[in-house]
């Protein structure tokens, strides 16, 4: 093959290569959707071990193509592979090769994902890769809305039924209208709370339903004169039909339902860019990267995540600083104040009690971006290969970072150089925020702090460590869990009780007297590491006390281990029809 690249001008071989990078994201994409497009069947067939296979299949999508890519262009440019030169080339005919495709922003992920396992690029190289989009507005028109919109009816109760009907996929009801007036009712509801009359004149609904876990949704915002408001309805399957299960009408609903701890949903649609902007109509204070994330483009996530560290870079001189909180005796934790996210990087070494290593805890951060969160465990995407400027860095954490975590941050000349960093989104730390929040947020988020516990457990998730440091609070207040290094499936805990002493050594002696298996945990020992104050403590020992008892453990675990698929509802019990039944999984 080499001879015959000789024979070719670099024009020609930038054609090939570029050509070759784009069949290879085309085939990307007609696979990604392919899995979208199977989540109808799965809901109507109530499938749900399918549907979480598919949810892992599409996750592994990327990484199994992008490899095949690089292995084709290898063996079309051999010697020049990693040839500066021809990159650029090759870069400026797939720009114009994207320019009438739907998915452009996208397509341009997947470029940057080659050239950086190419050249393993250090910081960003504009040359061969699209550091900013090479497109300051979309470069094909769409070739279809993102919704479809529903015109005002005689009654709000048809206008409802009609896009139960039309936004539903052919799904079968059980019950249409009753679904219908019930959901109509709660729409008057808000709107007469938000100081409008209760009468829609149009409705924009997206044309496609949103599939998660055992859900489908109905997504869209409702017009009433001057009021907007968001409006998803979940649908849910049984054997006499399908049903709506809950009503969600405000933004800070829906934008828990989109949430960076929840599982990505499927939704079959060809121009991602327009359903993100339209999703920022219902949640304008998520950011795209989160949103693209949410509908499973996480790698084009990545890429707007990037990009708005870039421009948080250039538009302030903040510094990089330890993040609030204990800190990590595994991850080193750093932010910027005026930043949305931290970043993690792994220790070299772990003190004692940790038992862990770093290929163990990458193997943890692997199982969560896997698993269904359910709500409860941070969304993380990992980086390589990033450079700062070393000026952007406390001297306290640079120090630190540079001893401690040498094989991964190092300093060469003005710059600094970490070779892999996980980045979440920041929260405040649970153990802060219950000594820092008025009475009545300290008491809700102390319950929340079991319930989380327990929502954990129902999907199959035993955090380990179960001290509040490892918790967090977000901004809508729901707590969630983000230090996975002792993470584990709940179903390989042995869950026991405590021996009773057997004499008044025993019970005086300040070892334990019996034997502790490295999977052995005792709930009963819980209490002790609360670290709450008396009337908080109370408070979590009222709600949550079943925690510190063995049987309730075991019947989770005996429920997961007989098959069963616990789901936790992405909404409260009150976004709930009156005729729904059971939530919670413990």
């Amino acid at each position: 093959m080499s001879g015959a690249i000789t024979q070719l001008s670099d024009s020609r071989l930038s054609s090939l290569a570029a050509g070759r990078i784009l069949d290879g994201f085309s085939d990307y994409m007609v696979s990604f959707r392919a899995i979208n497009q199977r989540a109808p069947i799965r809901f109507a067939e109530m499938d749900w071990v399918g549907m979480q296979a598919d949810a892992v299949e599409r996750l592994d999508l990327y990484a199994g193509t992008v490899a095949d890519v690089i292995r084709s262009i290898e063996s079309l440019l051999g010697e020049r592979s990693d040839d500066r030169t021809l990159w650029v080339a090759i870069k400026a005919v797939f720009s114009s090769l994207i320019s009438d495709r739907q998915d452009w922003e996208l397509a341009e992920t997947f470029f940057n994902s080659i050239t950086r396992k190419v050249f393993t690029t250090v910081g960003v190289d504009s040359a061969v890769e699209f550091v900013d989009t090479d497109f300051d507005s979309p470069p094909s028109p769409s070739r279809e809305p993102v919704y479809v919109t529903f015109q005002k009816r005689e009654s709000l109760n048809e206008l409802v039924a009609g896009i139960l009907e039309g936004a539903s996929g052919g799904i079968e009801f059980a019950d249409l209208d009753s679904n219908a007036r019930e959901v109509a009712s709660r729409i008057e509801s808000r709107l007469s709370a938000a100081g409008g009359l209760p009468v829609v004149d149009r409705a924009e609904i997206v044309r496609t339903l949103f599939y998660r876990g055992q859900a489908a949704y109905i997504v869209g915002l409702l017009y009433s004169g001057s009021i907007q408001v968001p409006l998803v309805v979940a649908l849910r399957n049984g054997d006499g039909g399908a049903a709506v299960d809950a009503v969600l009408l405000t933004e800070n609903e829906v934008s828990i339902l989109f949430s960076f701890t929840r599982s990505y949903f499927h939704v079959d649609l060809a121009r991602p860019y327009d359903l993100v902007r339209f999703l920022r109509r219902l949640m304008p204070r998520k950011r795209v990267a989160e949103l693209y994330i949410s509908i499973g483009h996480n790698k084009h996530g990545k890429t707007e995540l990037y990009r708005d560290l870039l421009r948080h870079l250039q538009s302030t001189d903040e510094r990089f600083e330890h993040a609030r909180g204990t800190r990590g005796l595994v991850m080193i934790v750093f932010t910027m104040p005026g930043y949305n996210d931290v970043f993690k990087v792994i220790r070299d070494r772990f003190p004692p009690p940790k038992r862990t290593t770093r290929r163990a805890v990458m193997a943890k951060y692997r199982m969560v971006f896997q698993h269904d969160r359910a709500g409860r465990l941070m969304d993380v995407q990992d980086f390589q290969h990033l450079k700062f400027n070393k000026s952007r860095f406390s001297d306290e954490l640079l120090e630190e970072l540079l001893d401690e975590a040498g094989s991964t941050v190092t300093l060469e000349g003005d710059h600094v150089i970490v070779k892999h960093v996980y980045v979440e989104r920041r929260i405040v730390p649970l153990d802060l925020y219950v000594r820092e929040a008025v009475p009545s947020a300290a008491a809700n988020a102390v319950v929340d702090y079991g319930q989380a516990i327990k929502d954990l457990a129902s999907t199959n998730i035993f955090p380990g460590d179960l001290l509040m440091k490892n918790f967090g609070v977000t901004r809508h207040g729901r707590v969630v869990f983000y230090d996975y290094d002792e993470l584990s499936p709940l179903t390989e805990v042995k869950f026991r009780r405590i021996p009773e002493p057997r004499d008044d050594f025993d019970a005086l002696s300040d070892q334990p007297f019996y034997a502790v298996g490295d999977r052995d945990v005792f709930p009963e020992e819980h209490s002790n590491f609360l670290g709450l104050g008396p009337r908080l403590r109370k408070l979590f020992e009222e709600t949550h006390g079943d925690l510190f008892e063995v049987e309730p453990w075991l019947k989770i675990q005996n429920r997961i281990r007989a098959g069963e698929m616990i789901e936790v509802f992405p909404y409260s019990e009150e976004a709930r029809l009156a005729d729904a039944v059971g939530f919670r999984g413990w």
